[in-house]
Formats: structure tokens, sequence, C-alpha cells
């Protein structure tokens, strides 16, 4: 028999998470950032001194001038975009047009034509409590064999729709999906309606330049413009985040005005400095790092429904600084589950690494653990008896910061008060602004990856080398 109703919370995380979302409009941040736990005043002397953090400080504000100075004039379209609003009925229309009749809808695309889709797709899933998005969505993002194709197989033929996303229109992977959906398609004799079933969005140019756009020409596939000056991993408010936000049914104009909101907040020279999320975290990254004594990031939200963003914040860190021989290793975590692997490390590992702990809002919340049940099966679970689920992951989270902190591991903490369209907005603009500072005190420039490109090059030449069998 089930636990009865008396021993059930009124309210569970997924609702309760989502009514303490604040209004969208208002001044304040759907989270706030405490640093307190990087300072030496607070974890002994492997935290950032008060001279160590101003001299941070002043690096970032520096950063900060000369990143509002680009903006200014134009000259950093992946944060004015979220300004825009013209182009989002545009865009719900074309997901309304490609979603007609559908009823899977498969994305295929890798990096940042897939991390922030997928990581959209996991607030959908969390805002609808678990339940499957009509028509279904689904991110091939890796193209293992034979796994995809089985599974693609499965579908409904009929109402089987394709995504292609790649803003180079050369990326190989993709390339390789969007030709196995062509044959796949045309195999079961609906190659004549190409047009309905696939829809790809890369940047514009000439067809000889760019192999998707070949592809789309060859077959009347239709095409949607990547925005040229946009990289991938900056792309969640281009057509990139905002086309699979319409299919997936968020409200895409909260989540650029919510992204809006933190970038005015952040670029605005009334805003003081300890009132600026992403300046504070960037001189946090600068002031270890000239201390040499920063090898890794970890970012651990205490909720499995973050674990997609930690993902794409990992690429957007890693292929924006990781660069001249800089950038310390960006590692993503969630809890309590890493609590059982990589908190030992963590806590008694070498001591070089900065922890960014994910909080969200979770005691009193979820099932309560009668207190003669726990106490009849054990006394050591006296401790649990009474007690929710989401108390149970309130201790582990306060925990886990405060043995940090004893530690002497520097720690920085986000409270989150809601989980939405509203967070994500924000979270997405936090970190690419934190990111892009962060680059412009290492003297590096965050929005280029030459070593990817290296690695391309010698994956295109060593597929030349190969035999093509005779069929």
């Amino acid at each position: 028999m089930g636990p009865s109703r008396g021993r059930m919370q009124d309210m569970s995380i997924t609702a309760a998470l989502e009514d303490a979302t604040p209004n969208t409009a208002a001044t304040h941040l759907p989270y706030a950032q405490d640093i307190s736990g990087c300072l030496a005043e607070t974890i002994g002397p492997s935290g950032l001194s008060r001279t160590e953090m101003n001299k941070a400080l002043a690096a970032a504000q520096q950063a900060l001038a000369r990143l509002r100075e680009e903006y200014h004039a134009g000259q950093a379209p992946v944060l004015s975009i979220v300004h825009r609003t013209d182009d989002l009925v545009q865009i719900r229309l074309a997901a309304q047009k490609f979603a007609a009749g559908a009823s899977d809808i498969v994305l295929f695309g890798i990096g940042g034509s897939a991390l922030a889709p997928r990581t959209l797709y996991q607030l959908s899933r969390f805002l609808r409590g678990g339940d499957q998005t009509n028509p279904a969505f689904h991110v091939m993002d890796n193209p293992e064999t034979p796994w995809m194709e089985r599974f693609i197989s499965r579908l409904n033929l009929e109402g089987l729709r394709f995504l292609v996303v790649s803003k180079s229109g050369s990326t190989a992977e993709t390339l390789m999906q969007c030709l196995w959906a062509i044959d796949y398609l045309q195999v079961h004799g609906l190659g004549s309606s190409l047009a309905q079933r696939m829809l790809i969005i890369t940047e514009p140019g000439e067809p000889r330049d760019n192999p998707l756009l070949r592809i789309a020409g060859l077959h009347g596939i239709p095409v949607l413009d990547h925005p040229p000056d946009i990289g991938g991993r900056f792309a969640p408010f281009s057509i990139v985040g905002m086309l699979p936000a319409s299919l997936l049914g968020l409200d895409t104009a909260r989540l650029r005005a919510a992204a809006a909101n933190m970038l005015n907040l952040a670029l605005s020279e009334n805003t003081p400095a300890r009132d600026n999320p992403p300046l504070m975290g960037a001189a946090l990254h600068a002031g270890f790092l000239n201390a040499g004594q920063l090898k890794a990031v970890i970012m651990m939200p205490y909720t499995s429904q973050l674990t997609l963003f930690t993902a794409w914040w990992r690429q957007l860190w890693a292929e924006s600084l990781g660069k001249q021989g800089k950038g310390p290793l960006p590692v993503s975590a969630t809890g309590p589950l890493d609590q059982h692997s990589q908190l030992q490390l963590f806590l008694d590992g070498p001591n070089d690494k900065l922890f960014t702990i994910v909080m969200p809002k979770t005691a009193g919340l979820g099932y309560r653990a009668p207190a003669v049940l726990a106490r009849d099966a054990d006394e050591r679970l006296n401790c649990l008896g009474g007690h929710t689920i989401g108390d149970l992951t309130d201790c582990e989270q306060r925990a886990t910061v405060e043995s940090l902190m004893r530690k002497g591991r520097p720690v920085r903490t986000f409270h989150i008060r809601g989980l939405n369209e509203d967070l994500l907005g924000a979270l997405f603009m936090h970190f690419m602004l934190e990111t892009i500072l962060t680059g412009y005190i290492l003297d590096i420039d965050p929005y280029d990856q030459p070593a990817v490109e290296f690695s391309k090059q010698i994956t295109r030449a060593l597929l030349r080398k190969l035999p093509v069998p005779q069929l």
C-alpha cells in the first residue's frame, strides 16, 4: 500500500519550484549569488584576500568597460539579440508549420547546435511534470550507430520530422545524419515529400561553400538562417534555441526578456559591482587564476533538472577559454548524486578548484517519512523520520557547501527561486557574460575555437584515405 495523503505534502517539488518564481518584470533576479565562501576571511588562506579580490575586480571592471563599449557599438550580437522581438512571431509560425501533422521531431546537431535545445527540452519536461512534449522531441547529438537507426526506425514514419542544425553547414557528424535521414525517407517512399518532413538551420551564403545548403537545394528542403555572427555555444537566444523552444511550447519572449534584464543590469554603469553577478563571477575566476591555484571549475546543481544546462555551460567554458595553454577544466556534477562519486575528491583531493553549487528551495517538499516507520526500521533512521525528501536534499546541499568551506575549498552558491523560463534565460546570460569577461581578463578571444577546427581537418583527411567499398 502506498503512503497516505496525510504523509504527502500538498505541493510537489515541481509545483513548488514553479510557484516560487518571481515576476519577470521585477528588478530582482531569479537567483542570488553568494561569493563569501571564496574569501580568505571566510575559509582561510586558500580564499582570496581583500587585496587579491580588489585587484581582480579592477581587471573585471576593465573587461566590462570593453564589453560595454563593444555592445553600444553594435559589435556584440551574441548579447544584443536578446532585445529583439520582431523575429519571434516568424519563428513561432515556422515552428507551427514544421510541427503540423508531426508525432516526432528529431533534431540532428552537435555541440552548440544541440546543447541549448537539450537544455530547453529538459525545462519543458520539468514544467510538464515529466510528460513528453507533443509532438515528441528527440535530440540526436552523438551519431552513435546502430542505436540511432534502431531508435528512429521505431518512430511513426508518417509523423516523423527531421530538424538539421549546423552553423557552418560542414559539420561532418550532422552531415552524415542528414544524409541518413534523406536516404531513410527515400527508401520508404517519402522522397517526394522531403520539403514537408525536413528543415535545415544553417548560415546564409553560397552553396559551394556550405555543403548543407547544397543538400537543401538538391532536395528542395527549406532553410532557415543561422546568424553568421553568433557562434553555436552562444546561440541559445538565436533561432537555434528559439525554434526548439517554440516547438517545445516554451515562452520564447519570456526567455529573452529574462536574459535582457540580466544584460541590462550587468552593462549598466549604475550597477554597483557587488550587485553585478557576472562581473563578480569573472573577478573570482581572475583572482584565483592570478594566485595560480585554479585548475578546475566545478558546477554542481542540486537538481537533475539542470544537468543539461551544466553540459551547455561546460562547452561554453571549454571552447571559449581553453586556449594558449590557459583555461581551468570545467567539470559538471549533480547533487546529491555526485556526493557518492566525486565529493571525496572535491573535499580531500588537490585544493585547486572553484565550486559553484546551485541550490533550489526544496525544504519541506515532497514525501514525508513517518517518524514511527523510520524508528522501527533502524534507529539510525531517526534523522529521517518526520522529514520530507526535500528536507533531505536541502540539508545535503547545505552540508556540501559547509564541508567545502570547512576544508578551505572556495565555493560560491546560486540560490534559485524557480525553475522556468525566467531562471534559464537569466542563467544563460549570466554565464555567457561571465565567460566573455573572463576571456577578456585572460587576453583570450572567447569567440573562436582554433584547435577544434584543427581536429576537424585531420578527421576529413583520414576519411579521404579510407577505401570506399563497391556496393
